[in-house]
């Protein structure tokens, strides 16, 4: 079903983005993989994931997507290296971690 189609996963250079990212590849998807970190670490996770799976897989690093230009400029990059995109999956988030007694309320209005 994935087969030939392109991928862009949001917050997908670690935990559930990654595994996401790894089923699609697994299912024959080209991925834009997009992310915090090392750039030097993400680009070799690209090329493992490229490798183990015969897809084309290309990262965009560190965008924002709390900024309309970086989500915009993700997509743009993802159009302009694969000529197009099929999947979007919006992974990307924060976390803000603290004891429960520590927790300030309007983290968790959010």
């Amino acid at each position: 079903m994935s087969k030939g189609k392109v991928a862009v996963v949001t917050g997908s250079t670690v935990g559930i983005g990654l595994g996401i990212a790894r089923a699609l590849a697994a299912a024959g998807a080209d991925l834009m993989i997009n992310g915090f970190g090392e750039a030097a670490a993400i680009e070799k996770l690209c090329g493992e994931i490229a490798v183990a799976r015969g897809v084309r897989v290309a990262p965009f690093g560190g965008a924002d997507l709390s900024k309309p230009a970086d989500a915009t400029g993700l997509i743009e990059h993802a159009t302009r290296e694969f000529g197009r995109v099929a999947v979007l999956v919006n992974n990307a988030g924060i976390q803000h971690v603290a004891p429960v007694h520590a927790f300030p309320l309007d983290r968790g209005m959010r």
